[in-house]
């Protein structure tokens, strides 16, 4: 099944350029389907690449999705046009009287500003307590996910010596749970990030559940309340180039910025990339609809607690 997204949005052609089958809403209403609602807080820089990022992954599952995109009212983006923002955005405060199946919500480059410092903090803090009564099961990503393990959960970030840059081997810690349904013993995660959490600080709370992990980056996928919250340190959503483009433009400006780390064919910049991540990030995506959205949301929207 296609996803529903907003007519006009860039994403579609590029999608469409991929042989992804997206459908616009006008197509869309023609369908008589009641369609998973997905709404997505993006608080990337560059909206659009985010965007098309994630509505690749959300295409591969052959269920109907509704997507909508949330932003904050607390925040004016510098990346995107002011157009593309009040076209296809929403600000939180309409969308909060809504319910969804399932929501994402992304990083954001502001990890090395303590929390409260964040000049959105007192927003994006509504907004994880609005989610835990009116969506069926969250995404938290990078920067998202240790904000939300702080806010919910008291967990601390430290700050890294050395930038955690490039793609990393992660081993599953409970292989029975639908979301690693179809996973190998190990698979492979962009990481690109200034600070961690900590595994002893995770494992003092017996709400939370370490499922994935990495000797060398560390916890990679938390999850919490049976399913209807997981944190992801790392960007399994990542395109191909994402991490080249970054090292490119830092080096630009900057002269200590390492090669991102099994990366690059041969660890060679002048090489491609070689993309070991995008089976297993298909798969996750598609077990999240399946199991932890699809199977659990009621049919009555309303319902939802």
């Amino acid at each position: 099944m296609p996803l529903r997204i907003p007519d006009r949005l860039p994403a579609i052609e590029l999608l469409k350029q991929e042989n992804i089958f997206v459908m616009d809403n006008s197509r869309a209403t023609t369908q008589d389907i009641r369609p998973l609602r997905i709404v997505i807080l993006n608080l990337m820089p560059l909206k659009i690449t985010t965007e098309t990022d994630l509505l690749r992954l959300l295409s591969n599952t052959p269920l109907q999705m509704e997507i909508s995109f949330m932003k904050l009212k607390s925040h004016t983006p510098k990346n995107t046009p002011i157009e593309h923002m009040m076209l296809f955005y929403k600000d939180f405060d309409i969308l909060r009287k809504q319910k969804f199946d399932g929501m994402i919500i992304t990083g954001a480059p502001i990890e090395q500003l303590d929390y409260e410092d964040v000049n959105y903090w007192g927003e994006i803090t509504e907004i994880f307590d609005w989610v835990r009564t009116n969506v069926t099961s969250t995404l938290f990503i990078c920067w998202a996910a240790q904000a939300g393990l702080y806010y919910h959960y008291g967990v601390p970030k430290y700050p890294l010596e050395k930038k955690m840059f490039g793609i990393f081997r992660q081993y599953p810690v409970s292989n029975h749970l639908p979301i690693f349904r179809g996973f190998d013993d190990m698979f492979f995660m962009p990481h690109s990030r200034h600070t961690e959490v900590r595994k002893e600080d995770i494992l003092k709370n017996d709400q939370l559940q370490i499922i994935a992990e990495s000797p060398e980056s560390g916890v990679s996928i938390v999850m919490a309340r049976g399913g209807r919250e997981f944190f992801i340190t790392g960007h399994l959503e990542y395109a191909p180039n994402t991490l080249d483009n970054e090292y490119r433009r830092d080096k630009d400006v900057r002269d200590d910025v390492d090669i991102p780390k099994n990366y690059y064919l041969d660890n060679d910049p002048s090489n491609p990339p070689l993309v070991t991540w995008r089976a297993h990030a298909n798969l996750l995506y598609n077990n999240w609809v399946n199991y932890y959205v699809y199977q659990e949301t009621p049919y009555n929207i309303d319902d939802i607690r």
